[in-house]
């Protein structure tokens, strides 16, 4: 090999591991926090909507739709921690 074709293999060093951003009760509150959110624009869609006629239908449908969608995903977290809890209680010790 030549000096051009050497290449110098380093060790590769991971960094400190990092302590997690936010508990998981912090994520289920930021969860909650932008499901509530989109209840609010899709709420204030509907009221703008139905006083100002400016306001397109598509937008007002489409943010009714997510704000549906995030309800229903919340439920389904929910059902799946109650579930989980209930498994956990209900081990043999």
């Amino acid at each position: 090999m030549t000096g051009s074709e050497y290449v110098a293999l380093q060790p590769h060093i991971n960094p400190a591991p990092q302590a997690p951003s936010a508990s998981f009760g912090d994520m289920i509150m930021q969860g909650l926090q932008r499901v509530d959110a989109r209840i609010d624009k899709a709420d204030a869609l509907v009221r703008q909507f139905a006083v100002d006629d400016t306001v397109p239908v598509h937008q007002v449908t489409m943010a009714l739709e997510e704000a549906r969608l995030a309800v229903e995903l919340a439920m389904q977290v929910r059902t799946r921690l109650v579930e989980g809890y209930r498994e956990l209680m209900n081990m043999q010790i």
